[in-house]
């Protein structure tokens, strides 16, 4: 079975079923046709201030061959529980996950207990499978580490292999051999002088030259703060704490926590605050701006397209700001 995910959920227990995660984020932004998508959505009804994400999510799923869909309900987009409906309304079996406001750790056991129950598996199962992505995911933090203290890995890859540890890309085998060769010349490199460094917090962008126009301005983005978080860098045998520890579907005081951190740790010069358009988080730009003392630009994105002359701009003028 093919199962659709709509953002970062308890992959283990999808891989325990014997079934195949694909996150749908990842397959529309990828696509040749990513604008088409939206394009897709809007004339089939979807409003014009609707999430680009959202509309292309939507288009994806229509299109490829799943089995379910698992729709996160709380702890995400809050257009999410619509575009379920419309495709409920298409007959898709659709499967509901929370991440439960607070960090609530029984209600969160519960959720991923009825996911369980749901897919035919069980804990034990659930709990092998979190082993087994556990030492794919310390490869992926090495890789990051490599990022910010030697540069063999650049903003792109470190971007590339955080965001595809939220479905292993459907088969775990397969890009743990692609993230071995990549780690292997990445170990093997000569450091390499250490450019600015700038951070990204918020989602990953709908821009698709983002981190190669940052590279060309001899800039390195060392650090991507949700992507990271995908790639679930917690030491902890408990599955529950571990989505209990991952902070995306939470407050934003424990995202402000975990960039400020890094910020610190990586030696970050500036810190490029993305917001996808017509989004709750917006509004959230605001508090960190006041909890991060690092200088922030905050970026706009609407449907998948490059870098429009304003925004680059934007960015160049940043970017001299910081020397």
């Amino acid at each position: 079975m093919k199962i659709g995910i709509t953002t970062t959920i308890p992959v283990e227990v999808i891989y325990a079923a014997g079934c195949e995660p694909v996150d749908l984020n990842n397959i529309f932004i990828t696509a040749p046709n990513a604008a088409e998508l939206v394009a897709d959505a809007e004339y089939e009804g979807y409003p014009r201030n609707a999430c680009g994400w959202i509309k292309g999510i939507y288009s994806v799923a229509k299109k490829i061959d799943l089995d379910a869909l698992i729709g996160v309900v709380e702890g995400d987009c809050s257009q999410t529980h619509a575009m379920m409906e419309t495709l409920q309304m298409l007959d898709m079996e659709i499967i509901p996950f929370a991440f439960p406001y607070g960090r609530d750790r029984d209600v969160l056991r519960l959720h991923i207990d009825k996911l369980i129950e749901r897919l035919g598996t069980t804990w034990e199962a659930a709990l092998e499978w979190k082993f087994r992505l556990d030492k794919i995911r310390r490869k992926v933090a090495r890789l990051d580490e490599l990022t910010w203290t030697t540069g063999a890995v650049s903003s792109l890859e470190n971007h590339y292999f955080q965001v595809n540890c939220s479905d292993f890309m459907g088969d775990p085998d397969k890009f743990e051999a692609e993230i071995d060769a990549r780690l292997a010349l990445a170990e093997a490199s000569e450091p390499k002088p250490m450019r600015l460094k700038i951070g990204y917090a918020g989602v990953p962008p709908i821009f698709t030259d983002f981190y190669p126009y940052l590279e060309s301005l001899g800039v390195s983005v060392v650090f991507n703060e949700v992507q990271r978080q995908f790639a679930m860098p917690f030491k902890t045998d408990d599955l529950v704490e571990q989505y209990a520890k991952y902070t995306y579907p939470y407050d934003i005081f424990a995202r402000i926590e975990d960039i400020s951190r890094e910020v610190d740790q990586r030696g970050i010069s500036g810190l490029i605050h993305y917001t996808q358009s017509f989004c709750f988080r917006q509004i959230q730009d605001l508090i960190i701006r006041k909890h991060i003392k690092t200088p922030i630009l905050t970026l706009e994105g609407d449907s998948p397209a490059k870098l429009d002359a304003r925004t680059k701009v934007r960015i160049e003028s940043f970017i001299e700001m910081l020397g």
